[in-house]
């Protein structure tokens, strides 16, 4: 029981020293606060909403190629484009506190329907 408290006093410190050390780098018109808000709320609502990505590419494939190829490539790209969304945006918002933009452009799924999804 000791043994576990010490190591979790440990890591705790180890994320409060990478948390202040970041907070004090961030410039004034980024902050950190600004950024690790940023990411939270973004990871959260990638999260929830990865599952658009599916419509999203059958749709997007479907306009540019054809109607076949949108419901057989696109259906395979919104699957692995919701995976990797949800999983992305899940991962962000685990690791809110780095200083760091969101991981998906656009950041979120509605921001720009018609582009496609990096990561």
């Amino acid at each position: 029981m000791r043994r576990i408290a010490i190591r979790l006093i440990l890591v705790s410190s180890i994320f409060f020293f990478f948390a202040s050390q970041a907070a004090a780098q961030s410039a004034a018109s980024d902050s950190y606060f600004n950024n690790s808000g940023e990411r939270f709320v973004s990871g959260v609502a990638n999260a929830a909403t990865g599952w658009v990505e599916l419509p999203k590419n059958i749709i997007r494939t479907g306009q540019k190629d054809g109607p076949v190829y949108g419901v057989t490539v696109g259906l395979a790209m919104g699957v692995m484009h919701t995976v990797g969304r949800s999983i992305v945006g899940a991962l962000d918002a685990a690791t809110f506190w780095l200083p760091l933009k969101p991981s998906v452009n656009p950041p979120y799924i509605w921001e720009d329907f018609s582009r496609e999804t990096a990561y």
